[in-house]
């Protein structure tokens, strides 16, 4: 499970769309975390850019989830792995 992975992986764990593709422009991130049920407006420059630089992009189903997985209190449509 997803969520799991990412509780484990909090200190490596960038949270946000803008800091994701941040990060992604910058070739710190080693995977992509999605939520289904964020906006496809919202999260299409993130799996454009992970694609294109063939970074694996994971979906989950719920943006709430990622957040609290992600240890934060609000929800968040995307989340990325940094390179280790």
């Amino acid at each position: 499970m997803p969520y799991d992975r990412i509780t484990q992986l909090k200190q490596h764990i960038i949270v946000g769309i803008k800091q994701t593709i941040r990060a992604l422009r910058n070739k710190e991130v080693s995977e992509v975390i999605i939520a289904k049920d964020a906006s496809g407006k919202l999260t299409q420059e993130v799996v454009e850019l992970a694609e294109e630089l063939n970074v694996p992009c994971t979906y989950v189903d719920s943006k709430d989830q990622l957040g609290k997985s992600c240890g934060i209190d609000v929800s968040t449509s995307t989340a990325a792995i940094k390179r280790h």
